[in-house]
């Protein structure tokens, strides 16, 4: 029985090329998987079709928005997921879904090996070939930019060659990765760290600085969640098109970064993430109002525990799992409107409410109506500072 390759598709010129490259080095028939993550771009079906004419056996494609938006959005802005607390995980979120999608694809078309296009210089690497050992350790992973020393100009001479239905002229000087949660740009000019970042980068913000009115909007969340947009009810894809729409509108999102790979290495990176940001300052100002003080001061820990996970390629791992376990339970109680208004590039918190706050405002007041006993302060400051005063009096005598 001949081997079959399932190989994660983009419809590009690599992952094209890679369809009859693999057949003709693994002697292996190949099934193409196109995951849709809100990526936009061409028409899904005109992908699927490109695949068969580039020799694929089978060709298939997913639309996982709703999943996407659901299953890993969500609990990303539960986590308040910023790694190097501005990235809001953009592309190390789709990886895990893909790669669901592509074990689950080997499953059906009884496939034995998987093929992803990710060179060895990036993170990607790690999480699909991660991903699939946690979730198929039976299964063979290739990389033919890796494993092969594939380069481009190997490929467009192959394309050319073979007569692939593909453009192998048009070529951006950006690499670019976009979904559902975010879009990141990086190469080019980028490489030189001290070159700015110009406005033709975007396309899922406008210009902040370009004159507009402001936005107003309320999110409603339940346990963590948005299900309300200005009142109307949404769904999680829903809401993050919405605010992906109004705050890249109003410039929100735009991160210029220089951040630490996994592979050891410094990259500089463009994103926008207007839907991402925006919903994570609601949400972490929502926690503000609900979550207890010491809960709420581990939990920034754990967040910053789980963005490093999921950055790394291990959404699959035994730490992450318990991690989500925790998260669970923090949200119990992040329930109710928070107001933001976008403007300018930014998206500020004006208002908060919840039935599950807990802020006081008798005791916050220093108003009529004040309830807060300050008589119990005098105590309680010097039983607080009690250990420091005794260890400063050590100091002292010791030192004499």
């Amino acid at each position: 029985m001949t081997e079959r390759v399932v190989l994660a598709y983009s419809g590009g010129l690599d992952t094209s090329v890679a369809i009859p490259y693999l057949a003709e080095r693994t002697g292996a028939e190949v099934v193409a998987v196109a995951v849709d993550v809100g990526q936009g771009g061409e028409d899904l079906e005109v992908i699927r079709k490109r695949a068969l004419a580039c020799g694929a056996v089978e060709s298939e494609v997913v639309d996982a928005r709703a999943e996407f938006a659901a299953d890993f959005c969500l609990p990303a802005l539960r986590a308040n997921a910023l790694y190097l607390n501005r990235y809001p995980l953009v592309s190390a979120l789709s990886r895990p879904l893909i790669v669901r999608h592509l074990v689950a694809a080997a499953r059906r078309h009884g496939g034995t090996i998987v093929a992803h296009g990710c060179t060895g210089k990036g993170n990607d690497q790690v999480r699909f070939e991660v991903g699939i050992g946690a979730l198929a350790p039976d299964l063979t992973v290739v990389a033919p930019a890796r494993d092969y020393a594939w380069t481009r100009d190997a490929a467009i001479a192959y394309a050319q060659r073979h007569d692939l239905p593909i453009d192998v002229t048009a070529k951006s000087p950006y690499s670019i990765d976009q979904n559902l949660w975010g879009r990141a740009v990086e190469t080019g000019f980028l490489e030189d760290i001290w070159n700015a970042p110009i406005e033709d980068l975007y396309t899922y913000t406008a210009d902040p600085a370009a004159p507009r009115e402001p936005d107003e909007l309320v999110v409603t969340f339940e346990a963590g969640a948005p299900v309300a947009v200005d009142g109307a009810p949404v769904s999680p894809l829903e809401a993050i098109t919405i605010l992906n729409r109004r705050a890249g509108a109003a410039g929100v999102g735009r991160i210029d970064l220089v951040e630490d790979r996994l592979v050891g290495i410094k990259s500089r990176e463009v994103y926008e993430a207007p839907g991402a940001l925006a919903l994570i300052t609601a949400h972490q100002e929502l926690e503000n109002v609900t979550v207890e003080r010491d809960l709420a001061r581990f939990k920034k820990t754990v967040d910053q525990r789980w963005g490093e996970l999921v950055y790394d390629g291990l959404w699959f791992s035994p730490l992450k799992a318990a991690l989500d376990g925790f998260i669970e339970q923090t949200q119990r109680y992040v329930s109710g409107d928070v107001r933001l208004v976008l403007h300018g590039g930014r998206a500020v918190v004006t208002g908060r409410r919840s039935e599950a706050s807990l802020y006081d405002f008798g005791l916050a007041t220093y108003d009529t109506g004040d309830s807060f006993d300050q008589s119990l302060a005098k105590g309680f400051v010097t039983l607080w500072g009690l250990p420091s005063k005794l260890s400063t009096a050590r100091d002292a005598r010791l030192a004499g």
